[in-house]
Protein backbone atom coordinates (compact mmCIF):
# COMPACT_ATOMS: atom_id res chain seq x y z
CA UNK A 1 0.00 0.00 0.00
CA UNK A 2 1.14 3.50 -0.81
CA UNK A 3 1.19 6.33 1.71
CA UNK A 4 -0.69 9.35 0.34
CA UNK A 5 0.73 12.78 1.20
CA UNK A 6 -0.86 16.15 0.41
CA UNK A 7 0.60 19.63 0.82
CA UNK A 8 4.08 18.29 1.41
CA UNK A 9 6.83 20.65 2.53
CA UNK A 10 10.32 19.80 3.72
CA UNK A 11 9.08 19.75 7.34
CA UNK A 12 5.50 18.41 7.18
CA UNK A 13 2.51 17.39 5.06
CA UNK A 14 -0.94 18.93 5.42
CA UNK A 15 -2.35 15.41 5.48
CA UNK A 16 -1.30 11.81 5.09
CA UNK A 17 -3.32 8.65 4.57
CA UNK A 18 -2.58 4.95 4.76
CA UNK A 19 -4.66 1.79 4.87
CA UNK A 20 -7.98 3.64 4.93
CA UNK A 21 -7.03 6.07 7.69
CA UNK A 22 -6.24 9.78 7.23
CA UNK A 23 -4.12 11.93 9.53
CA UNK A 24 -4.31 15.73 9.59
CA UNK A 25 -3.00 18.62 11.66
CA UNK A 26 -4.34 22.14 11.27
CA UNK A 27 -3.46 25.54 12.69
CA UNK A 28 -5.22 28.91 12.30
CA UNK A 29 -4.42 31.49 9.63
CA UNK A 30 -5.39 34.65 11.57
CA UNK A 31 -2.81 34.97 14.32
CA UNK A 32 -4.46 38.03 15.89
CA UNK A 33 -7.94 36.44 16.03
CA UNK A 34 -9.74 35.11 19.08
CA UNK A 35 -10.14 31.37 19.76
CA UNK A 36 -13.62 31.16 18.22
CA UNK A 37 -12.44 32.70 14.94
CA UNK A 38 -9.34 30.52 14.87
CA UNK A 39 -11.45 27.43 15.56
CA UNK A 40 -13.74 28.32 12.67
CA UNK A 41 -10.76 28.75 10.36
CA UNK A 42 -9.32 25.41 11.40
CA UNK A 43 -12.63 23.57 10.94
CA UNK A 44 -13.20 25.10 7.50
CA UNK A 45 -9.71 24.02 6.50
CA UNK A 46 -10.31 20.54 7.91
CA UNK A 47 -13.42 20.24 5.73
CA UNK A 48 -11.23 20.84 2.65
CA UNK A 49 -8.39 18.59 3.82
CA UNK A 50 -10.75 15.77 4.74
CA UNK A 51 -12.36 15.92 1.29
CA UNK A 52 -8.89 15.87 -0.28
CA UNK A 53 -8.13 12.52 1.40
CA UNK A 54 -11.57 11.04 0.67
CA UNK A 55 -13.06 11.57 4.11
CA UNK A 56 -15.39 13.97 5.92
CA UNK A 57 -16.32 15.23 9.38
CA UNK A 58 -18.83 12.37 9.60
CA UNK A 59 -15.88 9.95 9.53
CA UNK A 60 -13.75 11.45 12.31
CA UNK A 61 -12.23 8.87 14.63
CA UNK A 62 -10.09 10.89 17.02
CA UNK A 63 -9.44 14.60 17.49
CA UNK A 64 -6.92 16.15 19.86
CA UNK A 65 -7.43 19.87 20.43
CA UNK A 66 -4.62 21.96 21.85
CA UNK A 67 -5.51 25.29 23.46
CA UNK A 68 -2.96 27.90 24.43
CA UNK A 69 -5.28 28.85 27.30
CA UNK A 70 -8.10 26.74 28.75
CA UNK A 71 -10.03 29.98 29.24
CA UNK A 72 -10.82 29.59 25.51
CA UNK A 73 -12.47 26.17 26.02
CA UNK A 74 -16.08 27.39 25.92
CA UNK A 75 -15.52 29.66 22.90
CA UNK A 76 -13.82 26.84 20.99
CA UNK A 77 -16.57 24.37 21.94
CA UNK A 78 -19.34 26.68 20.74
CA UNK A 79 -17.83 26.63 17.24
CA UNK A 80 -16.94 22.92 17.44
CA UNK A 81 -20.47 21.92 18.55
CA UNK A 82 -22.02 23.77 15.59
CA UNK A 83 -19.62 22.02 13.17
CA UNK A 84 -19.74 18.36 14.27
CA UNK A 85 -22.78 16.57 12.82
CA UNK A 86 -25.14 15.09 15.41
CA UNK A 87 -24.34 11.44 16.02
CA UNK A 88 -20.84 11.70 14.52
CA UNK A 89 -18.75 13.06 17.39
CA UNK A 90 -15.28 11.47 17.49
CA UNK A 91 -13.28 10.42 20.50
CA UNK A 92 -11.77 13.72 21.60
CA UNK A 93 -9.22 15.18 23.98
CA UNK A 94 -8.59 18.84 24.73
CA UNK A 95 -5.42 19.93 26.46
CA UNK A 96 -3.63 23.16 27.26
CA UNK A 97 -0.21 23.48 25.65
CA UNK A 98 2.36 26.07 24.69
CA UNK A 99 1.86 26.18 20.94
CA UNK A 100 4.65 26.72 18.42
CA UNK A 101 3.48 30.19 17.35
CA UNK A 102 2.46 32.64 20.08
CA UNK A 103 -0.44 33.77 17.87
CA UNK A 104 -2.00 30.32 17.84
CA UNK A 105 -4.90 29.98 20.29
CA UNK A 106 -5.97 26.57 18.91
CA UNK A 107 -4.37 23.65 17.06
CA UNK A 108 -6.03 20.35 16.08
CA UNK A 109 -4.80 16.85 15.29
CA UNK A 110 -7.31 14.64 13.46
CA UNK A 111 -7.54 10.96 12.62
CA UNK A 112 -10.37 9.99 10.24
CA UNK A 113 -11.54 6.99 8.26
CA UNK A 114 -11.40 7.30 4.51
CA UNK A 115 -14.17 6.21 2.14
Amino acid sequence: MTIQRHGVTRRYADSTAFAGTAYLVEVPQSLEADAATQTGEILASLDRLLAQVGSSKERLLLVTIYLADMADYDAMNAVWDAWVPAGHAPARACVQARLANPGYRVEMVVVAAQG
